[in-house]
């Protein structure tokens, strides 16, 4: 099933980021941006994008509901049922802040989940074109190409820990235990640009305080598929619909056991 799903899938989001998420990139006006929660923006992209995603969705997998990022926040009852059945899981624009802003990364994410377990996962920048994408069992590829998962190669592993959820106490002390052990950096505030340095050797562990199934489910799969790690902070596997945080991924197992020892025993 999913190599009859990938083409309409790629063509559906090459669309929608050419005629609907790249004219507004740089030209929204004040009122089509808005904020949903603090640090959590919305813009009218986001939603012309997840209409015309949901409607193709619903045309190429007619059995598959859908789980989308701004009708979730319209109506959070959607959310509840992310972990049953077959759901298509929609981020019209992943990175919304930096979209908002003018800047990138931004991107496109969509996966099929079928009872918390993603099956396969699209990430789209819509500026340069790459695409990433895998499948349960099929490995990880980037523009059409087979890839594994690198390790970068500085000095010390790269560690990009999302803080912007964390409270102030809990940030220093991640800031205390990377010493001598990890750089610490920022992430990009786009999981559709995080998820892909992981596996490309530009970053070699993650760690995501708030974890939705939007801006994970895709990037999970892409990782693990690729031989990287990613799971849940006790070692368990990151299951779609589980409202809880914490969540590590690394661009080996190796170096997800070095961040679990020195972050989290």
């Amino acid at each position: 099933m999913m190599v009859e799903l990938h083409d309409p899938v790629v063509a559906l989001m090459r669309q929608v980021g050419r005629d609907i998420v790249m004219p507004r990139y740089q030209n929204l006006a004040a009122e089509e941006i808005s904020e949903k929660a603090a640090n959590d923006f919305v813009t009218i992209a986001d939603k012309e994008s997840e209409i015309r995603l949901a409607e193709g969705l619903a045309s190429i997998l007619p059995e598959a509901r859908i789980i989308g990022e701004e009708a979730c926040a319209a109506d959070p009852s959607i959310l509840d049922r992310a972990g049953d059945g077959l759901n298509w899981i929609i981020d019209p624009i992943d990175g919304t802040g930096n979209f908002a802003s003018g800047k990138p990364p931004f991107g496109i994410m969509i996966a099929l989940a079928d009872n918390g377990a993603t099956l396969a996962g699209w990430i789209l920048d819509p500026l340069t074109g790459r695409l990433c994408h895998a499948t349960l069992g099929g490995g990880s590829h980037v523009d059409g190409e087979r890839i594994m998962a690198k390790e970068s190669d500085g000095d010390l592993p790269i560690a990009a820990i999302s803080t912007i959820f964390m409270e102030a106490e809990e940030r220093a002390e991640m800031e205390r235990k990377s010493q001598a052990i990890f750089t610490m950096v920022d992430i990009p505030r786009c999981a559709a640009e995080q998820y892909p340095r992981l596996v490309l050797g530009q970053n070699d562990v993650s760690i995501f305080a708030r974890v939705l199934p939007w801006d994970h489910a895709a990037g999970t799969l892409f990782v693990n598929e690729a031989g990287g790690c990613c799971q849940r902070l006790d070692g368990s596997a990151y299951r779609v619909g589980e409202q809880r945080r914490g969540l590590m991924g690394a661009s080996s197992p190796r170096l997800w056991d070095l961040a679990a020892k020195t972050y989290y025993a």
